[in-house]
C-alpha cells in the first residue's frame, strides 16, 4: 500500500468532466441539462509513456484513470475508478449490481493476490432450481429475463475491500467521477446506440429500464445525449453510506424487492427472484491466493476458482510448450494457419478439462490443471497435421503422469453469455491491477432498480441447468450460497518477479481463448503488445470453432477446414486489454484498434 503525501480530493469542477464537457451544440440535450461528458477524446489503442497507464474499452474511463495515477492513486485507486467510469458509460456489461475478479501485484514485496467479488446463489438455491416439475431444463432466455437470474451482487464490496487492501484514497473520492458522468451524461456512440436497439425488446419488458435507455419507446440516437441522474444518486449513496447500504441498507432493500416482485410492463410476467436480505448481508469477498505455472521462464498468475480462467489460460499455454516439444518446432516459427491450428487444439483440451473439474466446489486439481507435466501426457492426442474430433475429452489430473493417451471421458459446452468488461492499469510505483467485471450478458437480467439507475445481474445463468453429460460429475451445479463459474481470467506475467506483461478481456467463455491468445502472441510470437491485442481470432471450446473474418473468409480458415477444422464466422471475439512493461518505469498499453468501435490506451507521460 502507498501511503499519500498529500490529501487525494477530487472537487466537483476538476477531474474527468471538466477535461472532457463538450460545447452544448455537441449533441442535442434535454432543455436545461448539463453539458454531457462526451466521446471527444481520440480512442488510441496503443500509448507508450511512464508515470502510470491505464487500458480500458472507453476514453472517458481511461481518462479517469489517468488523473487519479495523476493525483497520486495507486493503480488500485484509479482501476477502481475507471471501472465505476465504465459502468456508466458501459452499463450493460457491468456495474452495481454484477460482481468479478481483482488481481493485483505489488511492487513493493512482489507478490500476486486476488480478490474474487462473483456475485453468489441464494441461501435457498439448491441443484434442481432451474429445473421445470418435469425435469427438463427451463427455458434460458425466461430464466434471464428475471428475478431467478439475479446473484448477490459483488462489485461494491470488491470495490470497497480494493481500496481499503491496495489503495490511498476513499470509496467517497473515488466514486465522484463516475456520479457527475452519470449525472450529465455522455454522447452516444454506434456502438452504445447498436447495444441498446439490440437489448430494445427485453428492456421495454421493465419500465424502470425503458425509462432510462428507452425513452420515448426507443434509443437515444447516435450524437445524443444518454443521462442517468438515479445512477448517479446510487454512486453518491455509496460514497457517503459506503457499501453497507447496499449489504444492510435501504440501497440492498431496493435490490431485494424488485429481486423478489420484478417491476414489469402490463401483461408481462417473469419468474420471481429468491435473494433476500439476509444473502446481501452475508455476502463476502475472499481474498485468494492466484493460480500460478510457467511459461518459457515467465511466471503466469491469474484467478483461480470459481473462475476457470486462471486455469484454462495456464493449460492452453502448458500445452503449446507441450507441443513443441512433442514436435520438435517453435511456435515462433509456424505459419499462422499452423500456430492457429495448435492454439485451437491446446484450447480445446483445456476446455475439455475446464468442464469437467472446475467449479465452485472443494478438491479442484488446480496444481494438476496447471502442472507442465499433465499437459506433457495430454498432448499424446496433438496431431499437427490433422484437428481432433469435437469434444476432445478431458483428462486424468491425478498426478501420476506416464506420457499415455487414456483420455478419461467426455463432456461438452455448457451455454455462456457475452458480456463482461476488463482494465489493466499500472502506477509509477510498479503496482498492476488487471480487473474483469460483469453483469453476465448485455444488459444483465434487464431489470434496472427502481431509484437507483443500475441493471442487475443475470451471473445465476452461469449455472449449468443440469448436468451437461450424463454419468459425468458437473461441478457446476447451482447450490446454496455458490458461486457460478466464470471465464473471466485477468492475468498477470512477471519476469524474475518484476511485471512483464497484463492482460484481460470480456466475452464469456471467450475470455480464455482471447486472453490466451494475447499472452501467446507476445511470448511466443514476438508480437508487440498492440499488435498481439489486435491480431485475428479463434475460439474453440470444445465444438465447433468461432474465427473471426480475418481467420474464417481467407486462405488461413481455408487451411484450418482441410486439417478438420470446423469453423463458425464470428464478426468479434473479445475486447482486450493489455499493458506490457518494457521497464521499471516504461509502459505500453494497448487496447482494442477497431473491435466494438475500438478501446483507449493511455499513459501518463507519454514517451
Amino acid at each position: 500500500m502507498r501511503t499519500p503525501t498529500t490529501v487525494l480530493a477530487l472537487v466537483a469542477a476538476g477531474g474527468v468532466a471538466a477535461a472532457l464537457a463538450v460545447p452544448a451544440t455537441a449533441a442535442p440535450q434535454p432543455r436545461g441539462g448539463p453539458p454531457p461528458v462526451g466521446h471527444e477524446l481520440p480512442k488510441v489503442p496503443v500509448m507508450t509513456g511512464g508515470g502510470g497507464a491505464v487500458a480500458s474499452v472507453d476514453p472517458i474511463a481511461s481518462q479517469v484513470g489517468i488523473d487519479i495515477l495523476e493525483k497520486g492513486g495507486t493503480a488500485a485507486d484509479a482501476a477502481v475508478a475507471t471501472a465505476a467510469a465504465v459502468a456508466t458509460v458501459e452499463p450493460y456489461s457491468s456495474g452495481i449490481g454484477g460482481g468479478g475478479f481483482f488481481v493485483h501485484y505489488d511492487a513493493q514485496t512482489g507478490k500476486v493476490s486476488t480478490l474474487d467479488g462473483r456475485e453468489t446463489a441464494p441461501a435457498t438455491f439448491h441443484d434442481k432450481v432451474f429445473l421445470n416439475p418435469d425435469g427438463t431444463p427451463m427455458d434460458f432466455n425466461t430464466v434471464v429475463n428475471s428475478g431467478l437470474s439475479v446473484g448477490t451482487p459483488g462489485t461494491a464490496a470488491t470495490w470497497d475491500a480494493a481500496l481499503k487492501t491496495y489503495g490511498t484514497m476513499s470509496l467517497n473520492q473515488i466514486l465522484k467521477p463516475a456520479e457527475e458522468i452519470a449525472r450529465k451524461g455522455f454522447v452516444v456512440d454506434k456502438t452504445f446506440y447498436a447495444d441498446t436497439l439490440g437489448n430494445a425488446k427485453r428492456f421495454a419488458m421493465f419500465p424502470t429500464t425503458a425509462a432510462i435507455y428507452l425513452p420515448g419507446g426507443a434509443p437515444v440516437p447516435v450524437g445524443g445525449v444518454q443521462r442517468n441522474p438515479d445512477l448517479a444518486k446510487a454512486y453518491r449513496e455509496l460514497r457517503t453510506h459506503g457499501i453497507a447500504s447496499l449489504h444492510t441498507g435501504r440501497l440492498g432493500a431496493a435490490v431485494v424487492k424488485e429481486v423478489q416482485n420484478p417491476t414489469t410492463a402490463p401483461g408481462v410476467t417473469v419468474p420471481k427472484g429468491q435473494l433476500t436480505a439476509a444473502d446481501l448481508a452475508a455476502y463476502k469477498v475472499n481474498h485468494k491466493a492466484p493460480t500460478h505455472s510457467e511459461h518459457k521462464g515467465l511466471d503466469v498468475y491469474g484467478m483461480d476458482t470459481p473462475s476457470s480462467g486462471g486455469i484454462a489460460v495456464s493449460e492452453i499455454l502448458n500445452l503449446l510448450e507441450a507441443f513443441e516439444e512433442r514436435t520438435g518446432t517453435s511456435v515462433a516459427d509456424l505459419s499462422e494457419a499452423e500456430y492457429l491450428h495448435w492454439f485451437s487444439e491446446a484450447s480445446a483440451m483445456a476446455f475439455a478439462d475446464r468442464n469437467r473439474y472446475v467449479g465452485d466446489v472443494a478438491g479442484v486439481p488446480t496444481g494438476e490443471l496447471t502442472s507442465q507435466e499433465f499437459a506433457d501426457e495430454r498432448s499424446c492426442l496433438f496431431n499437427p497435421d490433422r484437428a481432433q474430433t469435437r469434444p476432445v475429452p478431458f483428462g486424468s489430473p491425478d498426478g501420476s503422469y506416464n506420457g499415455e493417451c487414456t483420455p478419461a471421458g467426455t463432456s461438452l459446452l455448457p451455454k455462456d453469455g457475452h458480456s463482461t468488461t476488463s482494465l489493466t492499469v499500472t502506477d509509477k510505483w510498479g503496482d498492476v491491477v488487471t480487473y474483469t467485471l460483469t453483469i453476465e450478458q448485455y444488459g444483465g437480467s434487464g431489470m434496472v432498480v427502481p431509484g437507483w439507475g443500475f441493471l442487475l445481474n443475470n451471473e445465476l445463468t452461469d449455472f449449468n441447468f443440469a448436468p451437461t453429460t450424463p454419468g459425468v460429475p458437473d461441478p457446476n451445479l447451482p447450490g446454496a450460497g455458490k458461486r457460478p463459474r466464470s471465464s473471466m481470467s485477468p492475468s498477470v506475467i512477471l519476469k524474475d518477479g518484476k511485471p512483464y506483461l497484463t492482460a484481460g478481456s470480456p466475452g464469456g467463455a471467450t475470455i480464455i481463448t482471447t486472453v490466451a491468445q494475447i499472452i501467446a502472441g507476445v511470448v511466443d510470437r514476438g508480437l508487440p503488445v498492440g499488435d498481439a491485442v489486435a491480431a485475428p481470432r479463434i475460439s474453440s471450446r470444445n465444438g465447433v470453432e468461432d474465427a473471426e473474418r480475418a481467420i474464417f473468409g481467407t486462405a488461413i480458415g481455408a487451411e484450418l477446414r482441410a486439417k478438420g477444422h470446423v469453423l463458425r464466422d464470428t464478426p468479434v471475439i473479445g475486447n482486450g486489454t493489455a499493458i506490457r512493461s518494457l521497464s521499471p518505469s516504461l509502459w505500453t498499453a494497448a487496447a482494442e484498434p477497431t473491435r466494438r468501435g475500438g478501446g483507449s490506451a493511455m499513459v501518463v507521460d507519454p514517451q
